[in-house]
């Protein structure tokens, strides 16, 4: 493309550049002074600047990537033909050069390709003819210092023909930086002699083990960066189907096939035009969204991040569409963008490989033939096997029947082989062959049960399929959400790959792989009858997201709708349908709900009603939280739903007591004295009276003895407050409990001294004792494997919230140094939500929040909460991401629930204040009476 195409004559006169340059020299007696270096470097200087707000004008224009990654790169070919020539002519002239005294500038890597991106680092090889002398020396110099006092990042090496030969010999990544060399200015003769050498020293006959060193060197890339195309926040440039992908494609064709472009491909039949057209719109595309990153971080941005992906989406004009925001319709473009990259890959791959098999020395390409010939796949006439790779007998093999499309995955999995390139090539070009007949093909279906229910590798099956483009094809509602991702922190995966991770927990807990992270489920799973059902919701639980309505709902819809296309009988239709409109039920109620509160246990085994979906829901939740993505499973959402599970399979199956609370707390009260009988009687009898009917109802047996010895080495130290930790390394919590002289903002101060500390609360359970002490149970994630490591951590949290408690730390203060250092998120909004339900327990009001994370949160609710005067008997903490979703039961300070209409309203509306962030605002506008004075001392005193 030349420079006219560019409309180049917009960002830059090169003519009247070199004027003012000659004329910097001219005004100079020392071309070479600092005086004049200073007025060259300003008018480069300018010129960069200029040149590049022009060009991020015309990308906002024409929108076209491509263009404005040429753009630059031609704009940084002036600038340095500008600073050579002046080095060359004014600074150090030479009048009767020796051979010695020549050099040429090329451009490697990136820039040698003729593309920069705005941080782009700038790579300069300085060929040289022999050895260097003190001119070049002073040449080369003089460009790199002003280029890097101008702010580029400038890689260089200087060598001679000779050297640039060897070195790319022996270093893969001196052959690939040469592969992309690019005359820019100086002794061309140099930069031919080297080319013409490299091409035929380097190159020739060895391509083999290039494209081998290329694509192992690829796959490492990415697996730092993480080995899926579908990571929400992608790296454009070192990601799985970014930039560096196509890079590498075209490293690989130019090195074999010796083009420049991928409209050479055509011509040799390696690429059709429309793949060709792919190959360029996918890299127009990548090229625009890191030159937006690039201008819009003033920096070198790589990683698609959150916080810049909406002003990213308005760049490139996205709209927002039902269902879907502007942000969510650009990162499915960029997905989408990506998923062609791998299919181009797939594609060149498969060429690369016949020709390299054709290039086989005459006796070695016979033996080879003979004794790796392709041998039937058993069972059918239509599929070969090829070195473990299953592959077509010819191109028609889809056109005679399509249903071999999916019979060609179906025998792949039942016959453990992996997929040749050829036969995914065909796959994705036949893709118009999956039409309504052949989705209503009863043997299609069958064929796709089977593969999607397997008890081999469903999830890889499933992939390739994915990645062919057959199961969008196939099932059109699961093609709506390919590539789609959520604009938020909770979710790392797009939607299409979550799915397809949920069926691969299910797989390998089937298989016995998660024993020992998930016992429960491995242990229930062959309980349940029909696995089919439970495979099938767990692959359309999400299939409704991005539509208007809420996408559990609809997603049972669309699940009555396929259900009978599998084959499913009405009943299997119903269970499907009931576990993907139900599907977040269990998770939200173990995580936000008290489970010891009888009300939740009966709520939940209304909406179950039967054992055999009790156990189908608890599998499919524990697939769907593993799905999610890397940390956010953890032990403590496996024992929360452990214990739903098992308090709501001893209801369903008539076991829970029917004995009253009071009768079951003297019970434990009488257990509790028995495991103190080493006790004296008149301590043992005085400390039974401390704790009311709550505690002795919710606290397991061991940790009532454990609090027991705690409370009393507590008080015959003499000590008002103390605090005691312990960890859980399999269910990945800390508990600290605090014991301290009660007070109406006790749980507020000690959940702002976790903040402070950087602790993050999954849950607190609040106890008062008949001393007028109060007993709290603050629940943490673990943060280290090792338990000493996390103990001491624990200590170190105790410390401080018993110095806070004590007076001696500030709160605000320690709040306010944490909330420097915490991750932003700024990008996301999460409309405040609150409620106040009475229908929920049987003893105390509900309290919901729902609002946008941050530092202190918990402590701002809780100590709003106390100005309230009500008494919090437990919170629960969930965090989605970005979103915190609190629950906190809570009673007036007589034990009652909260049952007036206005007093509702006022909790609303300050808790409301409180996510919003104006809570202070709200608080000094308040009418008296509904703050609690400050002298109120007493929290809780109900006894139930």
């Amino acid at each position: 493309m030349t420079s006219k195409d560019l409309q180049f004559e917009r960002i830059l006169n090169t003519a009247a550049l070199r004027d003012r340059c000659d004329s910097i020299a001219a005004t100079n007696t020392d071309a070479s002074s600092q005086e004049a270096r200073g007025k060259l470097f300003a008018l480069l200087k300018e010129t960069v600047t200029e040149g590049r707000r022009t060009i991020a004008e015309m990308l906002r224009e024409d929108g076209s990537g491509l263009d404005c990654a040429r753009r630059l790169s031609l704009l940084q070919d002036e600038v340095i033909r500008a600073l050579f020539s002046y080095a060359t002519t004014h600074a150090y002239p030479v009048l009767n050069p020796s051979t010695s005294e020549h050099l040429a500038l090329a451009a490697v890597g990136g820039y040698g390709r003729g593309t920069l991106a705005p941080g782009s680092d700038i790579d300069l090889l300085i060929i040289l003819p022999y050895k260097a002398t003190p001119w070049t020396e002073q040449v080369v110099e003089y460009v790199l210092y002003m280029l890097w006092d101008m702010g580029f990042k400038v890689g260089h090496a200087t060598r001679n023909i000779d050297e640039c030969i060897r070195l790319s010999q022996s270093d893969m990544t001196i052959r690939t930086a040469l592969l992309d060399a690019r005359f820019i200015c100086g002794a061309k003769q140099l930069y031919e002699g080297m080319e013409k050498r490299y091409d035929a020293e380097v190159v020739r006959n060895s391509a083999r083990a290039f494209i081998a060193a290329k694509l192992a060197e690829r796959d490492v890339r990415h697996q730092k960066a993480g080995d899926t195309r579908y990571l929400v926040e992608p790296n454009v440039k070192e990601g799985k189907g970014g930039l560096r992908d196509l890079q590498t494609l075209f490293w690989l064709v130019k090195y074999y096939y010796r083009v420049r472009t991928s409209r050479d491909l055509v011509k040799l039949g390696v690429l059709s035009r429309r793949e060709a057209k792919r190959f360029e719109k996918s890299a127009d595309f990548l090229w625009a969204v890191r030159c937006h990153m690039h201008f819009l971080t003033g920096k070198a941005e790589e990683r698609l991040s959150f916080d810049i992906q909406r002003e990213i989406a308005a760049d490139l004009g996205y709209h927002d569409h039902p269902g879907l925001s502007a942000v969510e319709r650009f990162m499915k473009h960029y997905f989408l963008v990506a998923k062609d990259v791998g299919d181009l890959t797939r594609i060149l791959c498969a060429a690369l490989e016949d020709e390299q098999a054709k290039e086989a020395p005459g006796f070695s390409r016979v033996f080879r033939r003979l004794a790796n010939r392709p041998r039937k796949v058993p069972g059918t006439l239509e599929f070969l096997q090829d070195h473990g790779r299953i592959t077509i007998v010819d191109l028609d093999v889809f056109r005679r029947d399509p249903v071999n499309i999916i019979r060609l995955f179906h025998l792949a999995d039942i016959h453990d082989l992996e997929f040749h390139p050829d036969a995914l090539k065909l796959a994705t070009r036949s893709l118009s062959l999956i039409n309504a007949e052949l989705r209503r093909n009863e043997e299609a279906n069958r064929l796709f049960l089977s593969i999607l229910t397997s008890r081999r590798r469903p999830a890889l099956i499933l992939r390739r399929m994915n990645e062919a483009g057959v199961l969008g094809r196939f099932i059109p509602e699961f093609g709506r959400i390919v590539s789609m991702m959520q604009f938020s922190m909770y979710h790392h995966y797009t939607v299409d790959e979550h799915l397809l991770r949920a069926v691969e927990v299910l797989s390998r807990i089937e298989q016995g792989l998660e024993e020992e992270a998930h016992p429960l489920a491995v242990s229930i799973l062959p309980d349940i009858e029909d696995r089919e059902v439970l495979y099938v919701a767990l692959l359309l639980h999400d299939i409704a997201k991005g539509r208007p309505e809420d996408h559990s709902v609809a997603g049972a819809e669309v699940a009555r709708k396929l259900c009978p296309r599998f084959g499913f009988t009405p009943e299997q239709t119903d269970t499907v349908a009931w576990l993907v409109r139900e599907h977040l039920a269990m998770s939200m109620i173990a995580q936000s709900r008290d489970l010891h509160d009888r009300k939740t246990i009966e709520d939940f085994a209304e909406t179950v009603q039967s054992l055999d979906r009790l156990r189908l829901l608890l599998v499919l939740t524990v697939c769907d939280i593993r799905a999610v993505g890397p940390g956010v499973w953890n032990g403590w959402k496996g024992q929360l739903l452990r214990t739903l599970y098992g308090e709501t399979e001893l209801m369903l199956s008539g076991g829970f007591s029917a004995v009253s609370g009071r009768e079951r707390a003297e019970e434990a009260r009488a257990l509790l004295g028995e495991a103190l009988s080493g006790w004296p009687d008149d301590e043992r009898e005085d400390y039974l009276k401390l704790h009311y009917i709550p505690y002795l109802l919710t606290v397991e047996l061991d940790d009532q003895v454990r609090h027991a010895e705690f409370i009393c080495r507590t008080s015959k130290a003499g000590k008002p407050l103390a605090t005691m930790v312990r960890t859980h390394s399999f269910h990945a919590i800390t508990e600290i409990t605090v014991f301290a002289p009660d007070h109406p903002r006790l749980l507020s101060i000690v959940t702002g001294a976790c903040a402070a500390a950087g602790a993050n609360i999954a849950d607190a359970q609040v106890y008062t004792t008949a001393d007028g002490r109060a007993l709290d149970t603050i629940l943490i994630n673990r943060a280290f494997d090792e338990d000493e490591d996390e103990l001491r951590r624990a200590e170190r949290i105790g410390a401080m919230i018993e110095a806070v408690l004590a007076g001696q730390k500030h709160l605000p203060e320690v709040i306010a140094h944490r909330t420097k250092t915490r991750r932003k998120s700024r990008p996301f909004t999460v409309t405040p939500k609150v409620s106040v339900n009475n229908n929920l327990s049987n003893f105390f009001t509900v309290i919901e929040l729902e609002g946008l994370d941050r530092t202190g949160l918990l402590s701002e609710i809780t100590e709003v909460l106390s100005d309230l005067s009500l008494d919090i008997a437990s919170a629960h903490i969930t965090t989605f991401g970005e979103k915190v979703i609190d629950t906190f039961y809570v009673t007036d300070l007589f034990g009652h629930k909260i049952t007036n209409e206005n007093r509702h309203a006022n909790i609303i509306a300050r808790l409301k204040a409180v996510l919003a962030g104006i809570e202070e605002d709200v608080r000094h506008k308040m009418p008296q009476g509904i703050i609690a004075p400050p002298t109120e001392k007493s929290r809780r005193v109900s006894q139930k």
